[in-house]
């Protein structure tokens, strides 16, 4: 790995790797609880995987006046090239944003958004190729009931196996068909390298197990993976 990979190039080597062996890794680490709730999927279904830097949005249910959420505008408006916009704050039954706030955070460059909420406008979005993976859908809209109240701080995400996970701005979210899990920015490179090494383990198993090669051969020649 060059001495200072861009986040692009974290990124994009991140996409070819699986939040499996991800997981592995971190329970290697220690790090055993760094897996998202199963409810987080992606919306719509098929929708890609998602990889980035975490930026944090943070709200909360709030009756107020109509008119929209000027914060939740102004935390988009900081949104960047490789970001991953991971929404929180307990929203019950609402969206946190649908296809426009979507089409404006692909032109910030954003990578994708996380949300421990609802979204909407699933057809729009999918047709978008903006991967989303949310815990909900939902056709009722934020404005007047749910409002955020700040962003790029720390925030609590629901866990899977614990109740939740912290994740800090700029920790790495990676999510894909087995789920999704935060990665601690401390420790992203470490963790990035140890699973390439793994993924191509596991490649050159399938490949002997293609050339006839036994699982309990491929085993006792490559070990547990």
């Amino acid at each position: 790995m060059p001495a200072n990979p861009s986040r692009g190039e974290i990124r994009e080597r991140y996409l070819k790797v699986d939040t499996s062996n991800v997981a592995d890794v971190l329970d290697d680490l220690g790090l055993p609880d760094q897996g998202l709730s199963p409810d987080f999927v992606p919306m719509p279904v098929g929708a890609g995987k998602l990889a980035g830097y975490a930026f944090t949005i943070r709200g909360q249910m709030t009756p107020f006046a109509p008119g929209g959420d000027a914060e939740k505008m102004k935390a988009c408006a900081e949104l960047s090239t490789s970001d991953i916009a991971v929404w929180s704050g307990d929203g019950q039954g609402v969206c946190y944003f649908g296809e426009l706030i979507a089409i404006g955070m692909k032109e910030r460059g954003a990578a994708g958004a996380l949300v421990d909420g609802g979204v909407r406008d699933l057809k729009w979005i999918g047709e978008l190729g903006f991967p989303v993976f949310a815990r909900y859908r939902a056709p009722v809209q934020s404005i007047m009931r749910w409002k955020v109240n700040a962003w790029r701080v720390p925030v609590f995400l629901r866990g899977a196996t614990i109740e939740r996970v912290k994740v800090e701005p700029g920790d790495f979210i990676l999510a894909d068909e087995d789920g999704a899990i935060a990665i601690p920015a401390a420790k992203v490179i470490e963790v990035l390298i140890a699973a390439e090494k793994l993924t191509a383990k596991e490649v050159a198993i399938r490949d002997e197990l293609k050339r006839g090669l036994s699982l309990a051969e491929a085993l006792d020649r490559y070990g547990h993976v």
